[in-house]
């Protein structure tokens, strides 16, 4: 399946490279136009209705958000370019949205873009997805919510929901109040950085709770921590103390 995508991105060099790296990685992947600013990034778009946007956050006249503000309702898919930023980094994490850093890695470039070809064949509502990046990035709702994708949807989950998380290698299984459970391929230790400043605790290398859902910590030799569900959860002796200090300040 031949892809059309657009780069936008006001560094020429950037867009060269871009344009290089999908050219020896992506042949299917076909660059139809490019642009540097946020009015022309706008006309291009509309032009040529392409599947796939790089696009670069910081662009001449405005910002990238900008420019899929104006082309509402949209169908393609993006892939956000951003120089490094501990804040974006994490509003792409809690969205689930594929980015590449500048300076560009060619491993990480191949990977988001490999991400992105792979999502265009199952999902569709890429708009609401970058809504909820766009609301993270500017602060402007409550940040109570994650974006957890699998291989074939894109959930969008309360931190409330969440009752805890396992992991299996580089797979995490999100556990929820509904008793559905959610599968997403990433490793436990992405999530640990995102959700800890949420209320959430890693009692043993293999889970994360939710501290709302804890009822008791067992004292016993090894130790356990007992959820509401019912389920009990190891504690590594290490992290006992913690916990319960966690809890005697609920």
């Amino acid at each position: 399946m031949d892809i059309r995508a657009v780069i936008v991105d006001d560094d020429p060099a950037n867009r060269k490279l871009n344009r290089e790296l999908l050219e020896e990685y992506f042949p299917e992947v076909q660059v139809v136009a490019e642009a540097d600013s946020v009015d022309t990034a706008v006309d291009v778009l509309r032009k040529h209705n392409p599947d796939l946007l790089l696009l670069d956050i910081e662009i001449k006249g405005g910002s990238g958000f900008q420019v899929l503000q104006q082309l509402k309702p949209y169908r393609f898919k993006v892939v956000f370019i951003t120089a490094f930023d501990h804040f974006a980094i994490r509003a792409f994490k809690f969205s689930a949205v594929d980015y590449i850093l500048k300076p560009v890695n060619e491993t990480e470039f191949q990977q988001a873009i490999q991400n992105a070809l792979q999502s265009l064949m199952v999902y569709s509502d890429y708009q609401k997805q970058n809504e909820y990046l766009l609301d993270y990035y500017k602060k402007e709702t409550q940040q109570g919510k994650i974006v957890l994708r699998t291989s074939d949807a894109l959930h969008v989950v309360d931190f409330s929901e969440i009752i805890y998380c396992r992991s299996d290698n580089t797979y995490t299984t999100f556990y929820l109040l509904s008793g559905e459970e959610i599968v997403v391929s990433k490793s436990l230790k992405e999530y640990v950085s995102l959700l800890e400043e949420y209320g959430f605790f890693r009692p043993h290398q293999s889970y994360l709770v939710n501290m709302n859902y804890v009822k008791k910590v067992d004292k016993t030799d090894g130790g356990f921590v007992v959820m509401k569900n019912g389920k009990e959860i190891p504690v590594s002796l290490r992290q006992k103390k913690k916990i319960i200090e966690l809890l005697e300040k609920l």
